[in-house]
């Protein structure tokens, strides 16, 4: 009997997260002779204990899984529920007896960190009980902070929005000459700042806005800043500055703490919020020019206007290699992306299928390549993968040309977004 297969979505959103979902069912339900029913978690892992799962077919035959490629937002629906970390929970063999009851061979789950976490919770519990199922994760997250892979589906697109918006923010900003004035737009990243980085690809000539960019992975000095931005203001009286919402004095306070306290998540992590509207009023006190601060927010993660082809292309690509190494018996693993190097032919793995070639030779990309492989989940889960310190330039303000040459490939290309009266048409689960 040929056993069944379940995917799932968990943590925050991005602009391709359900491309990857594609990536996935596509690939199982083209593979009548390896798969019996795909189903769908409603609401990750925890709606799967309440038993909300959905079949996956009926939305191929009515055509709505081809607009999921091209739908922001996490289709399934997510959750942040974290399993515990203790294996003899209850909830365990509650799990894999829900699992038994659909006849699950093959776990499929779609998200960053905390979800790599729950794939390697199960995968751990399944080879202790002796369980035949198989466990893959596949990557996704607009902070881009996961080990042992070059990037992570979700950030190019994340990053491509952040680069048109904030060119978008300095052209705004120009139009008045008459006055100095600043603007602070706060992009997420709590620990990691290659969104924020991202900030710096806006750049159309060398000394163009953003003119000062701060991560969190270097400590942030307030009277440093203050002076940077003095300096800055001769030159550029219209001037655009970009911080990470996670900037932090190097000892463990984020700026936005000296405002007011935060709370935190169910994985406790703290919810920032805050450092720009913080150093806006310090600008405003210290310096008494106008400024004013945008938070970027959501929608970051939730443009589909902006979508990365590339990006997307990777993201449906990562779905469909996990279901190929799933089916080769691989399981506690991740999709991880290794780039190619420019002098280097690939040998593409192996990979023949539709999806996989589709997403070799991203637009505008011809220097740029990657394979596909899978790493231990083990190694990945409740790691951060950070900017590297020498990417970051001038005492902590600004990115240099290693980080521009590393995200620009990944922000290339156009997505063609299906319209309906003139508003783009998602998939929207009944």
């Amino acid at each position: 009997m040929k056993k069944n297969v379940i995917v799932g979505q968990s943590g925050g959103p991005t602009a391709v997260i359900n491309a990857s979902l594609y990536g996935v069912v596509y690939e199982a339900l083209n593979r009548e002779d390896s798969f019996g029913t795909v189903y769908g978690m409603i609401n990750g892992i925890e709606g799967f204990l309440n038993g909300n799962v959905m079949d996956m077919e009926p939305l191929e035959k009515s055509g709505e899984l081809e607009l999921i490629r091209t739908t922001p937002g996490s289709y399934l629906g997510s959750c942040r529920y974290k399993l515990p970390e203790d294996l003899e929970d209850p909830v365990y063999p509650l799990l894999f007896e829900k699992l038994a009851g659909y006849h699950i061979g093959y776990f499929f789950y779609i998200g960053g960190n905390d979800s790599m976490d729950t794939v390697s919770k199960l995968s751990r519990y399944a080879s202790r009980t002796g369980s035949d199922i198989r466990f893959i994760g596949i990557p996704k997250t607009i902070d881009n902070d996961l080990v042992l892979t070059d990037h992570t589906p979700g950030f190019g697109s994340a990053a491509k929005y952040v680069a048109s918006t904030v060119r978008e923010i300095a052209v705004d900003a120009s139009v008045y000459d008459n006055k100095k004035s600043v603007t602070i737009v706060e992009i997420m990243g709590r620990h990691a700042g290659w969104l924020t980085a991202a900030s710096a690809l806006a750049r159309k000539f060398e000394g163009d806005n953003p003119v000062l960019v701060y991560l969190p992975e270097a400590a942030f000095d307030q009277e440093a800043f203050i002076r940077k931005v003095e300096k800055a203001l001769e030159t550029t009286p219209n001037l655009v500055v970009c911080i990470s919402e996670g900037i932090n004095d190097g000892k463990g306070t984020f700026i936005c703490e000296l405002a007011s306290d935060v709370g935190v998540d169910t994985f406790g992590h703290k919810m920032l919020t805050g450092s720009g509207k913080y150093l806006e009023n310090l600008v405003k006190a210290r310096l008494g020019v106008k400024v004013r601060s945008i938070e970027l927010n959501v929608c970051q993660r939730c443009s589909s206007a902006m979508l990365s082809a590339t990006d997307q292309k990777e993201a449906i690509a990562s779905g469909a290699y996990g279901v190929k190494c799933a089916l080769e018996g691989e399981t506690g693993k991740m999709v991880a992306f290794r780039r190619v190097p420019q002098e280097t032919d690939s040998t593409r793995n192996g990979q023949n299928d539709r999806i996989a070639q589709e997403s070799q030779n991203s637009p505008d990309c011809r220097d740029y390549r990657i394979d596909y492989a899978v790493e231990d989940v083990d190694r990945i889960c409740n790691q951060e993968k950070t900017v590297p310190l020498e990417w970051i330039v001038n005492d902590g303000s600004d990115v240099g040309q290693a980080f521009i040459d590393y995200a620009l490939p990944l922000i290339q290309g156009e997505v063609n977004v299906p319209k309906e009266n003139g508003l783009p048409k998602f998939a929207y689960r009944k």
